[in-house]
């Protein structure tokens, strides 16, 4: 009776390992075909992918409703999309992300570095408030500062509370975090994502400046 308790637990152990490997690599395929999609295609092409993307992202999330990461990464897949798509029919778009983002927390709130909280809050700060969305900049700022607890050093987590603190018109504190986000370690496995990040960081570091420089 008892080899036959620790087999199966042996392959109950075994078929966990499994389905959080094969979570892994799905949440990395969305990965690594969002920045593909997000810096490299423009346009019809674009929105086009993000269809797709957006299909493989709710099959990867009914195939691992408990994978964190997956979550995360379907989320930031349609959040990407409704900012791409624009106008009043994104904001499905971005409440199917904030679904997901939500789920993920309650499942494992510091997954991926915390970036279920980043792109939370980025949301509440892009989205437009009520009657229309459920944007609301106090929460914006609660969970991206909730981000930089978590990840203090990441190049997403002082990108986005950066962008936040340029739309609160804070433009010198969005300076400061921008340098810092400039200066996140490189993410090997995440060449394109980072060359991408890295030329947003300069694009608003440009706004950021000459915002500055008008009120001198």
């Amino acid at each position: 009776m008892k080899l036959i308790t620790i087999y199966l637990s042996t392959l109950i152990l075994l078929s966990s390992t499994v389905v959080v490997a094969d979570a892994n690599q799905d949440y990395k395929q969305l990965q690594k075909r969002w920045a593909e999609v997000n810096y490299s295609l423009k346009d019809k092409a674009q929105k086009e992918a993000f269809d797709e993307l957006v299909i493989q992202a709710d099959k990867a999330t009914e195939s691992y409703p408990d994978s964190a990461e997956v979550l995360i990464w379907s989320g930031i897949v349609k959040s990407s999309y409704a900012g791409a798509k624009g106008g009043l029919g994104a904001l499905s778009l971005a409440k199917a992300s904030k679904a997901d983002l939500e789920k993920a927390m309650t499942i494992n709130d510091t997954a991926l570095s915390g970036s279920a909280y980043t792109s939370l809050g980025t949301l509440y700060f892009k989205v437009p408030g009520w009657p229309l969305g459920f944007g609301k900049d106090k929460k914006a700022k609660e969970l991206l500062e909730k981000a930089l607890t978590i990840n203090p050093d990441g190049i997403d987590s002082n990108y986005f509370y950066a962008e936040y603190l340029a739309d609160q018109r804070l433009y010198g504190e969005a300076e400061k975090y921008l340098l810092k986000a400039q200066q996140a370690p490189t993410r090997p496995d995440r060449p394109v994502a980072d060359k991408g990040r890295h030329d947003d960081i300069e694009v608003s570091l440009e706004k950021v400046r000459a915002k500055l420089a008008s009120k001198k």
